[in-house]
């Protein structure tokens, strides 16, 4: 492994107790892991920590801090999330905003690192939804800015760039005021979720749309988000579920549409000296070892562009 080691932060251990015939493939994130250490030597595995409450309150509100916490939210709530409330289901909620942070960290000192999980763009400052409790994307951004902001005058500025195949409504709505964070979705026009809230940019695309016409509304989203925006570090959402063999998706990219997806983002972030944090959003197979093996061809494809920082560092050093 040596120099080559890109960080990716997990928490899978904690599994939710979800009743049977449940439809979220819990099982992927572990699956993810066990495949990655087996077949793509680079990678170093860390435990993910907690995000704080004062981390959280970045962007969530107190009582929906506390509501997840202790499980007295209106059951409601519960259910519009996906999960039912569970000491298990905090705990990894914490766990998975905790990854993307502590990733996040280190991409900007090493380029490029992930989260296993995370990309939960659908929760809101005060409610979760579609199988999303907190939005890690967006306490991430906030904390990165507090924590970069000490050090420079100007502010740190983040794209996310969306590439879930589902609209990123909360993350939208979070940042919809905040100049220093661009929010970009590409997804299905027609997918969930029903009422989308306006990103910086948003690319709608149509059911069944192949892999020329996704990779070209790409190209032309970067190119009008470098027009408009001048980030200095990228949060990328690799959605699995943009993939033909996801159920539900509903666009039909090919293994290789999807590998030049990533290279793509990665690519763009590359020459631009972007530092990378990595995260896996959604991803619903018919097959969930077709799911695992479009996160497997991400995390080999990130490696490269990680291994490209090492080389580029040790040039400089």
């Amino acid at each position: 492994m040596g120099e080559f080691a890109m960080q990716a932060y997990y928490a899978d251990h904690f599994v939710l107790p979800l009743p049977e015939g449940h439809r979220f493939p819990m099982r992927k994130y572990s699956r993810l892991r066990d495949r990655l250490a087996a077949e793509v030597p680079g990678v170093r595995f860390f435990e993910a920590p907690a995000a704080s409450d004062g981390e959280l309150a970045l962007v969530h509100t107190p009582a929906y801090i506390q509501g997840i916490a202790h499980g007295h939210l209106d059951p409601a709530v519960y259910r519009e999330i996906g999960f039912p409330w569970s000491s298990a289901m905090a705990e990894r909620a914490r766990r998975s905003v905790g990854a993307s942070v502590a990733a996040a960290r280190a991409a900007l000192s090493e380029g490029l690192a992930g989260n296993l999980a995370g990309g939960t763009h659908h929760a809101y400052a005060d409610k979760g939804g579609g199988f999303c409790v907190f939005n890690d994307i967006a306490v991430t951004a906030r904390l990165m800015q507090a924590e970069v902001g000490r050090q420079r005058k100007t502010p740190f500025r983040v794209a996310v760039v969306d590439l879930d195949v589902h609209q990123g409504n909360g993350t939208a709505r979070i940042f919809a005021q905040d100049s220093s964070v661009f929010t970009l979705s590409l997804h299905g026009e027609k997918n969930f979720p029903f009422r989308k809230e306006p990103s910086d940019l948003d690319v709608g695309l149509p059911d069944g749309c192949t892999d020329e016409a996704y990779l070209q509304a790409l190209h032309q989203a970067l190119a009008e988000l470098e027009g408009r925006f001048e980030p200095d570090m990228v949060i990328y959402l690799a959605g699995a579920d943009a993939h033909e063999g996801d159920r539900l998706g509903r666009l039909k990219l090919t293994l290789d549409g999807m590998a030049e997806r990533d290279r793509v983002v990665l690519d763009w972030a590359w020459q631009r000296g972007l530092p990378v944090m990595l995260c896996m959003g959604g991803g619903y197979g018919h097959d969930i070892e077709t799911t695992v093996a479009v996160q497997v061809q991400t995390w080999t494809i990130a490696l490269e562009y990680q291994r490209r920082w090492q080389a580029r560092a040790g040039l400089r050093a």
